[in-house]
């Protein structure tokens, strides 16, 4: 497995594509953070990094489905699944080995982004004028939510031997449980409306977001995570 992990990081880091998905990535949150009038943290003139962690689930619906389109995918369009199927790994380690090193790739990504932090304590008028507590709480469920969009990637992967339909995939996915849930429940559907915003991803990271780690949430992304990786498992048993 860990023969296998390390093939993922050096595949993705052998190549300039990605760099390059990297770099969009974080270019696209500093413009966000710090240069776009309508979302700048200068132009607002308050110490909160509220910005980063409202704008980042949108950036990530389309950064992870690039970065896990073609971890399976490619592997069954180049024939080289059925060599891996040789190797005395199972199903379960190989989705597993795989969804690891996605995960380290979406971690690596979001490291970067503790500048901000150091930024915002830096310039808060008086120095270390910021919500700690909401802040933690809100990248551990910014690490959280990357972790399940990881699972629907790899998932989505699973499903095709084309790269671009398991973007396409993975990215309504994405957006059906990160927005989609919450969306039906603003419909007033009575008390249904309260199980679809339970089943909603932006309402747990929102729980987190407020600096307290609830065990409810976390088994609940939990659960999502587990859920696609399962039916990773049980697609890719089914072909």
């Amino acid at each position: 497995m860990s023969s296998l992990f390390w093939k993922e990081i050096n595949a993705f880091f052998g190549s300039l594509l990605g760099y390059l998905v990297l770099a969009l990535f974080l270019v696209a949150l500093g413009l966000i953070v710090w240069v776009f009038p309508e979302s700048s943290i200068l132009q607002y003139g308050y110490a909160d990094l509220e910005v980063l962690f409202s704008y980042t689930p949108y950036v990530f619906t389309f950064l992870i489905p690039a970065l896990s389109m073609r971890v399976l995918a490619e592997e069954r369009k180049t024939g080289t699944w059925e060599l891996l199927r040789t190797s005395p790994l199972s199903i379960f380690q190989i989705v597993v080995a795989k969804y690891l090193a996605l995960l380290a790739l979406v971690s690596v990504a979001l490291l970067p982004t503790l500048i901000y932090y150091f930024s915002v304590v830096s310039l808060g008028d008086p120095v270390g004028n910021l919500d700690q507590a909401g802040f933690f709480g809100s990248w551990i469920g910014l690490l959280m939510i990357g972790a399940v969009f990881t699972s629907v990637g790899l998932f989505s992967s699973a499903l095709t031997s084309q790269q671009v339909l398991a973007f396409v995939v993975g990215v309504f996915l994405c957006f059906v449980i990160y927005f989609g849930f919450s969306a039906a429940a603003d419909l007033q559907l009575g008390d249904f409306a309260y199980w679809l915003e339970e089943l909603s991803l932006s309402y747990h990271y929102i729980n987190l977001s407020r600096g307290v780690i609830d065990s409810r949430d976390i088994f609940f992304l939990f659960g999502v995570i587990w859920l696609f990786l399962g039916g990773t498992i049980l697609v890719l048993r089914s072909k």
